[in-house]
């Protein structure tokens, strides 16, 4: 563990005590073996003047909903110490009449809510405090023997914390357990199954004694756990028979979970060797790496040795036997999916209802299965006892957040393709679908669509849809990267230039056929089999008013369009009875597209003797059509009020006299 403390950097901050507090903080928060994803906490202890011009002692501890790697001065709460230390000295207190208490202490109510360490920061006596739950010291902590190897490392150089219950319980354990410490002979303490606690009477050294302690535990283990765990290959791109596999195993978890979940594959070559142990069942089932990721994970696992729906039963049925035994009768059961899984071969996966919710349990299970790996040749992993593991999945806490859940996304979880995604009505489709919650596969011949959505749960791909080869690999990318797909959006298409039927060149016939229409038949036929495994999963067919009220000039385009159409009526029919719905619709009049430029605008407005604004709401209703307006409608067509609609054909063009 390397000390990223610099000297030069540090003088920038002065001796404002807050901002070398947020200064340390990102230098932990940026080493993910230390904390991850919101995880860990850190204080200092300064004097602010009230209003009154009196001085008071506050502890200025990281607040709710901050992450350590990113955090600003903003997000630290500020507290009165003395509260704080009082607090500590009650014989009981129950964590919902802590949290209130500590918020009723704070000397600027519009800051994030304090930790629920803020009692322990604050009965430290120290002006910095880091806690970390850093990797190297709980798989120790949760090898057999633990404590004896912790002790054996560390000696009387920290305080050793048998594992309670975060919040008010370890405050008070602390308290109790440190009346005759000299605290000035320790470095750190330590949380056994839990973390770690550094601190100092200067920012630098509290960080860099959180690296020393840290560094110690690394080279203990290197010393004695000298087999890697990174042994296997990392595993190349699934095969299409792995794929629709995948497919399955996201279809199943998001059932048992009642809504969809997206399904991040980590393939990792840790991840890998992991799901190749001979005990792999036994070792996975033990428990979480620390109790706070249970919030996360779950306690343990499913393991996808045998059939998918067979182990999602037993899984179900395994997670409501834990709840009954623990719950006293006032607690709200969890949904029963697992939040990750371990595939044989393959390595693990991590479901979630969201790209970034996913992203946050794969990076915790890929710490989690190193730390065991590690554990276990220290003499065996050893998790912390179920009931405690209960306690914090079930803590009074989390079961009040249950009552605040406030309605998701309309379409969170999902996994949405989209052809023509560069421009127009793709594009709108693309930022519309990503607005309600889903993933999206962003397909377009345009290389700029690699870049054109920043973020991690839009997925831009170079494809030609009239390209079979392409379509597969776009396909296998895209399943791979979220898990399967549920909505697809068939909106790729060209608008070939004006031509009577009797100047008809053949090479516009023929693009206007092989990319408005044969392409999405090839699309089609090979998504069905992701479709057909995927949540609620529908078909939306970007047609044209060409269809029902084509115009002269205009056959290549209207006849391709009315094949693709009569494509779409054909799925309709053959895909009812796997549950995929495929319905049309039909845009007009849509200028914000790249075909519609000013000069064609202005011309098309001179043919019918009007303005540009004119031309554009040259519907019954008067009304301009989006890109938009077109996205909006596709969303809800993916959505309940169209779950028992198929077939049927929209038009969207502020009302057409000649398709009314």
């Amino acid at each position: 563990m390397q000390s990223l403390w610099d000297d030069k950097t540090a003088k920038n901050y002065g001796d404002d005590p807050v901002q070398l507090r947020v200064y340390t903080s990102r230098l932990l928060g940026q080493e993910p073996k230390l904390v991850l994803h919101g995880g860990g906490n850190t204080s200092v202890k300064t004097y602010d003047t009230n209003v009154f011009g009196e001085e008071e002692a506050v502890l200025y501890v990281k607040g709710s909903g901050w992450d350590l790697a990113t955090i600003e001065a903003a997000g630290f709460a500020p507290v009165r110490l003395s509260v704080l230390q009082k607090l500590a000295t009650l014989p009981t207190l129950t964590d919902s009449d802590m949290v209130k208490m500590q918020k009723s202490a704070m000397t600027d109510p519009a800051a994030p809510n304090p930790s629920i360490e803020a009692i322990l920061h604050a009965i430290i006596p120290f002006q910095f405090v880091d806690h970390t739950h850093a990797d190297a010291v709980v798989a120790i902590s949760n090898s057999r023997d633990g404590e004896q190897k912790i002790r054996e490392i560390y000696g009387n150089s920290v305080l050793i914390v048998p594992y309670v219950m975060p919040g008010f319980i370890l405050a008070k354990t602390v308290y109790e357990l440190s009346r005759n410490v000299m605290w000035s002979d320790l470095e750190g303490m330590i949380l056994l199954n839990h973390g770690v606690f550094s601190f100092g009477n200067d920012a630098k050294t509290s960080y860099q004694r959180m690296i020393n302690i840290v560094s110690k535990a690394e080279d203990y283990i290197t010393r004695h756990a000298a087999q890697s765990v990174t042994e296997a290959a990392e595993n190349p791109r699934l095969s299409w028979e792995q794929l629709i596999n995948f497919s399955e195993i996201r279809q199943h978890t998001s059932k048992l979970k009642g809504s969809a979940m997206v399904a991040r594959l980590n393939n990792h070559p840790t991840a890998v060797n992991f799901s190749q142990l001979a005990n792999l069942r036994e070792v996975a089932n033990r428990g979480p790496l620390t109790p706070d990721h249970i919030i996360r994970t779950k306690r343990t696992p499913v393991i996808f040795q045998q059939n998918i729906e067979m182990e999602l039963a037993n899984y179900s049925r395994e997670y409501q036997a834990y709840f009954d035994r623990h719950n006293d009768g006032s607690l709200t059961c969890l949904d029963p999916a697992p939040r990750w899984a371990v595939w044989p071969e393959q390595g693990t996966i991590a479901f979630g209802t969201s790209v970034k919710d996913a992203d946050i349990v794969s990076d915790i299970t890929q710490h989690t299965v190193e730390a065991i790996q590690i554990a276990e040749q220290l003499g065996g992993w050893r998790a912390l006892p179920e009931k405690d593991l209960f306690e914090i999945e079930y803590w009074e806490l989390e079961q009040a957040k249950l009552k605040k859940q406030t309605q998701p996304p309309p379409l969170q979880g999902k996994i949405a393709l989209v052809t023509g995604a560069a421009s127009g009505i793709g594009k709108a489709c693309v930022t519309k679908l990503r607005q309600q919650g889903a993933a999206v596969v962003a397909l377009d011949v345009n290389e700029d669509i690699r870049q054109l959505f920043p973020g991690n749960d839009v997925l831009g791909i170079c494809c030609d849809i009239s390209d079979e080869t392409a379509i597969h690999a776009a396909l296998t990318a895209g399943v791979s990267e979220f898990g399967g797909l549920d909505i697809l959006v068939n909106n790729a298409g060209i608008f070939p230039v004006s031509e009577d039927i009797e100047d008809l060149q053949s090479s516009t016939w023929e693009r206007s056929l092989k990319i408005n229409l044969t392409g999405h038949q090839l699309m089609l036929k090979h998504s069905i089999a992701f479709l057909s495994r995927g949540v609620d999963p529908c078909v939306i067919m970007v047609a044209s008013k060409n269809v029902p009220a084509p115009g002269p000039g205009a056959a290549a385009y209207s006849v391709a369009k009315a094949g693709f159409t009569q494509l779409a009526r054909v799925a309709a029919l053959e895909w009812a009875e796997r549950g995929i719905r495929v319905n049309i619709i039909h845009p007009d009049a849509v200028f914000d597209t790249g075909i519609w430029t000013e000069e064609v605008l202005l011309k098309r407005a001179e043919h019918y003797s009007m303005n540009v604004q004119q031309y554009k709401t040259k519907n019954l209703l008067h009304v301009e059509i989006t890109s938009l307006d077109v996205a909006e409608l596709v969303c809800a067509m993916t959505g309940p009020a169209f779950y028992k609609i198929t077939g049927a054909q929209v038009p969207i063009d502020g009302g057409n006299d000649r398709v009314i």
